[in-house]
């Protein structure tokens, strides 16, 4: 961080940035992502699966990445993400599952509202979940060679990248390498390249270790506080996932005091922490990198993730650690 005065007015600031320099924060202001309201319709389970997308400003065929909401959420939540994501030229493919989405809470008295939520937490919506993804993807395949479709040509459906944050993350790891059950069952969609797990968890049951042969690059971003009323994660839950996972490709952000509601668009019942306007600049800026490592293959996000990238961005009390 550097001072300087200018006449007789004191300037902050930080982070200066060299031209050419790799910066995962840089974006155009002047760019609002276009974006395509649809819906996927799974005839064998007669379902319906929402989908928002967000689209970059060049036509090309480009990069996708999914997002898989919280328990009560929406597609329309985490909108600075797929805002981001879209602006730095990735198709932003966010989903919603019905049966655990904010129809859950927003049609319940106020009373029950608790009750169903947690009922909504279940094994049936955790299946259907994992099973909205690949139908997803199906469809974005069709799209993306259906003649005078909005998405045509737009989806380089060779490097697709999943995330999603707490039901989210769940359902993300399921897909991208984690196993079930003692069975240890698999729902991993090879589709999938790299992944990004906003508040991780371990499973309830059996060791992590024998869950987590992950064969793609993960991601996993928590905070201090990150503990979740429903579904019983705690901080050991979520800081055993990064261990657990082989060597080579893992990164592990755990913010300084941010509780569950850091990284989404606004706080949660119970909240005691303020917001702190970083968290979502730190998120912004390792899950870029993230995506342009591995699914750009872009040599400078490399470098800035496994060099002081990281650190000229977090605050000190955050922990950054990758292998």
């Amino acid at each position: 961080m550097k001072t300087i005065f200018l006449a007789g007015v004191l300037f902050i600031i930080s982070s200066l940035k060299v031209a050419g320099e790799y910066n995962p924060l840089a974006i155009s202001y002047a760019f609002t992502p276009s974006t395509l309201d649809l819906a996927v319709k799974d005839a064998r389970r007669d379902r319906s699966v929402p989908v928002l997308i967000y689209l970059p400003d060049a036509t090309n065929a480009a990069s996708v990445v999914m997002f898989s909401h919280g328990l009560g959420g929406s597609r329309k939540g985490c909108a600075y993400l797929g805002k981001h994501w879209a602006a730095r030229g990735y198709v932003a493919v966010f989903v919603q599952h019905r049966g655990c989405d904010d129809t859950v809470w927003k049609n319940a008295a106020g009373s029950e509202r608790m009750k169903a939520m947690e009922k909504a937490a279940g094994g049936k919506n955790y299946l259907l979940r994992v099973k909205d993804v690949p139908v997803v993807l199906d469809q974005l395949e069709k799209w993306n060679i259906e003649q005078g479709h909005a998405l045509k040509g737009r989806m380089d459906l060779e490097h697709i990248g999943m995330s999603g944050h707490s039901f989210g993350a769940v359902t993300t790891q399921a897909v991208s390498g984690q196993t079930v059950g003692r069975g240890r069952i698999t729902f991993t969609d090879p589709r999938i390249k790299a992944a990004i797990a906003f508040s991780p968890s371990t499973p309830q049951r059996g060791k992590a270790e024998d869950a987590f042969h992950v064969r793609i690059p993960w991601m996993l971003m928590t905070g201090t506080k990150d503990i979740s009323i429903i579904g019983n994660a705690d901080m050991a839950s979520r800081l055993a996932v990064y261990p657990a996972l082989p060597p080579g490709g893992k990164f592990e952000l755990v913010l300084h005091n941010a509780e569950h509601s850091a990284f989404s668009d606004r706080a949660l019942p119970g909240d005691t922490e303020s917001r702190n306007p970083n968290h979502h600049r730190a998120i912004l800026a390792l899950s870029t990198a993230f995506w342009d490592c591995y699914l750009r293959e872009d040599k400078a996000a490399l470098e800035w993730l496994n060099g002081e990238g990281p650190r000229s961005i977090l605050e000190r009390p955050d922990r950054w650690q990758h292998k």
